[in-house]
């Protein structure tokens, strides 16, 4: 039978974080894309006059995220990252200094934990139970920032491994729509204040296909948007949400 991990309420049936499969399949775990994803977080915070003096990473993986967010912010920000994996963690321990702290755990679990801002990047869709995820964080800060892959386009759907690749690779469970991210939200109790669309694939993509596609993609972004991650795919959403 597979180890089960818990987090936030939710059953991964696949200890995949905590065992160190993960690892072998991202073995940066994701640092290259940290600067493309505080460079969204800083613009978010500033579009919204937002001053937080602590913030949290759920899922906080190496680390890198929350190291160059320090550099961005203020030197009165305390910041902490949770993490459930031990490897991950590791990779973690070099970034840390008295203003960023790491614990290996789940942050729904810590009674004395609440945050002025919270990060949630590339999370829900790798948990089981993200609705049980979902409605255990939100008392643990006022505001919340998510970042969450749109994986479900008109091109993904119709290319037959175009979701298996995400499921296999980056074990992601759920796929998701802007329409149906900012849906999920709001049935769990959340509040959209802000959002926008990442050109996560675009920036950081690496693959063939990815660099391929991405002239077409940039140039009908710039004339629709939202028609474009409908159809095209290749772009995340970033939203804040109270």
């Amino acid at each position: 039978m597979a180890a089960v991990t818990r987090m936030a309420g939710a059953v991964l049936e696949h200890n995949v974080y905590a065992d160190g499969d993960y690892l072998k399949t991202n073995p940066h775990w994701h640092v290259d894309e940290s600067p493309f994803k505080v460079g969204e977080i800083v613009r978010m915070l500033e579009r919204n006059r937002l001053q937080p003096k602590t913030i949290c990473d759920v899922g906080c993986g190496a680390g890198e995220v929350l190291r160059l967010v320090q550099e961005k912010l203020g030197k009165e920000t305390v910041f902490c990252g949770y993490e459930i994996s031990p490897q991950a963690l590791e990779m973690c321990r070099t970034r840390s200094n008295d203003r960023l702290h790491f614990k290996l755990g789940d942050v729904s679990q810590d009674e004395n934990a609440f945050f002025d801002l919270m990060l949630v990047l590339d999370v829900i869709e790798h948990v089981d139970d993200y609705f049980g995820f979902l409605n255990a964080i939100r008392p643990k800060s006022e505001f919340k920032l998510f970042h969450i892959p749109l994986d479900l386009s008109v091109q993904t759907v119709l290319r037959k491994r175009g979701l298996l690749k995400r499921r296999d690779l980056h074990r992601h469970l759920h796929y998701f729509t802007k329409e149906t991210a900012i849906e999920t939200l709001k049935d769990c109790g959340y509040t959209p204040v802000d959002y926008c669309f990442t050109a996560h694939s675009i920036v950081c993509g690496t693959e063939l296909g990815q660099r391929i596609a991405r002239l077409p993609r940039t140039i009908c972004f710039a004339i629709h948007q939202e028609l474009t991650a409908r159809i095209l795919g290749g772009y995340s959403l970033l939203v804040l949400a109270r």
